[in-house]
């Protein structure tokens, strides 16, 4: 449709963007919001089901679980490199309606699949994988979001997009522990399934943790194909996007990135199941939604003080604090010296959720300055004349792409933490060695930070 179809957009122009732009983009990143919550809570959905799935019969390893909890966050990362370059072949509109209803397979999957006690592990396995659809939402939707506002305002409207579609974990976390006790679609969801605790007998309705997203779905699949627009002008090939991979920038960023969203998605896949593993008395669906929920609302705080300050300097200090973060965790998790402190071991992955979402919110806000001070140098360096318009699409462009890109590597975080875990218990019956390299991780990150951004004299300040 034509209506749908933006033949001239220059958020820069101040002028059009207070007569129209704002107006536009504003709707835009309204329907995106939404949408991104639905694709989060999807994709970490299996974080709540893998921790019911023994108490309705299903006798799988402590290993088989924390793969069904990795999975989607592999299929997930791997489709964000795809996805993360779709919007300038697509549009935004086309390609946000297409990959919002791809969310229904999945959801309907896990709905009937766990009311059949003999469905094959396989077949969980498969739908966990199914799931990554919901992270690959995230790096399309990202990119289709920073063509719509100024350089000036992307750091805040970036930091709401994916703060508040961050939400949707949290979210998930909170309602899923509270629609699998109740009948909420009568008798079109299914007959209940027995759990035995305590000597009691529970009815559980699991198959509303997939069941209960449908609905939401469809309306922000429409909601995105009536309501959102195309820019014409952001319109590019592969090959146009596929430069930002011969840049040593994009690999920086991405590796910081992976420090920042990929412990925030990572630590939400993985919590549940290593709180029920270190403090076995205590009942981690009613936390699990605390970190997710902490990460999503300080992502947009991290982008707005960015734009103030820097989003080099935050990015900087916000490794620093995770890394001694992880510390507190290690102190106080259960070992030979005493049984654990689960509000001490809580509290440090608060501040590290904090902490990523401040630096989720950072790192964003360094890559469209890093793509446009590299473009510029580049144009100059070549003697090219272009004009303010033609900087502005192309370093727009390149900056899309590597938004989306770098969160296809960030989002590799959600399969490598909770499988770090679920190996570090196997192999030295505790996770201690999965966090000890996190830390060294994060100390290459603040080393990395410093020197190519932070630094008096830094290759491109941010």
């Amino acid at each position: 449709m034509a209506t749908h179809v933006l033949t001239s957009w220059n958020p820069e122009d101040r002028a059009f963007w207070e007569r129209e732009g704002k107006a536009i983009a504003r709707r835009n990143l309204w329907i995106s919001i939404p949408a991104l919550f639905l694709a989060f809570a999807v994709w970490m959905v299996w974080s709540m089901v893998v921790v019911n799935l023994p108490n309705v019969g299903f006798r799988f390893s402590e290993n088989q679980l924390f793969w069904l909890a990795a999975a989607p966050g592999l299929s997930g990362a791997t489709l964000r490199i795809f996805y993360s370059f779709m919007v300038p072949i697509f549009g935004g509109r086309k390609w946000t309606t297409l990959s919002t209803a791809s969310l229904l397979i999945p959801a309907l999957g896990i709905g009937f699949a766990v009311q059949n006690p003999d469905t094959p592990y396989a077949v969980f396995l498969i739908l966990a994988l199914l799931c990554g659809f919901g992270g690959g939402n995230f790096s399309s939707s990202m990119a289709n979001i920073s063509f719509f506002f100024p350089k000036a305002e992307k750091g805040t409207a970036l930091g709401l997009n994916a703060g508040l579609g961050n939400l949707g974990v949290s979210a998930m976390q909170f309602l899923v522990p509270l629609v699998i006790t109740a009948g909420v679609f009568g008798a079109l969801g299914g007959e209940p399934q027995t759990w035995v605790k305590g000597g009691a007998t529970r009815d559980m309705w699991l198959q509303n943790a997939g069941f209960i997203w449908v609905p939401f779905i469809a309306l922000a699949t429409l909601a995105a194909w009536f309501g959102m627009h195309d820019i014409a002008s952001a319109k590019a090939s592969f090959a146009e996007q596929a430069v930002i991979f011969k840049r040593r920038h994009t690999w920086i960023m991405s590796w910081l990135y992976l420090g920042t969203f990929g412990s925030f998605i990572g630590f939400s896949a993985g919590l549940p199941l290593l709180t029920k593993y270190q403090f076995p008395d205590v009942d981690p669906t009613q936390y699990a939604f605390l970190g997710p929920l902490i990460g999503a609302l300080s992502r947009p705080l991290g982008g707005w003080v960015a734009d103030k300050v820097g989003g080099a300097r935050v990015t900087f200090w916000t490794f620093i604090v995770m890394a001694l973060a992880v510390l507190g965790v290690l102190y106080f998790l259960r070992g030979e010296a005493h049984g654990g402190v689960f509000w001490g071991f809580m509290a440090m992955f608060l501040l590290l959720f904090f902490s990523t979402g401040i630096g989720n919110g950072s790192t964003f806000r360094m890559i469209p300055v890093i793509c446009s001070t590299m473009f510029r140098r580049e144009t100059e360096a070549r003697g090219t004349a272009l004009s303010e318009e033609a900087l502005r699409k192309e370093a727009g462009m390149l900056s899309a792409a590597l938004l989306g890109f770098s969160s296809a590597v960030g989002a590799y975080g959600a399969f490598f933490i909770p499988k770090a875990f679920g190996t570090s218990i196997a192999m030295t019956g505790g996770p201690q060695a999965a966090l000890y390299t996190f830390l060294l991780f994060y100390v290459t990150c603040i080393a990395v930070s410093w020197w190519y951004y932070a630094r008096r004299g830094a290759e491109v300040p941010s």
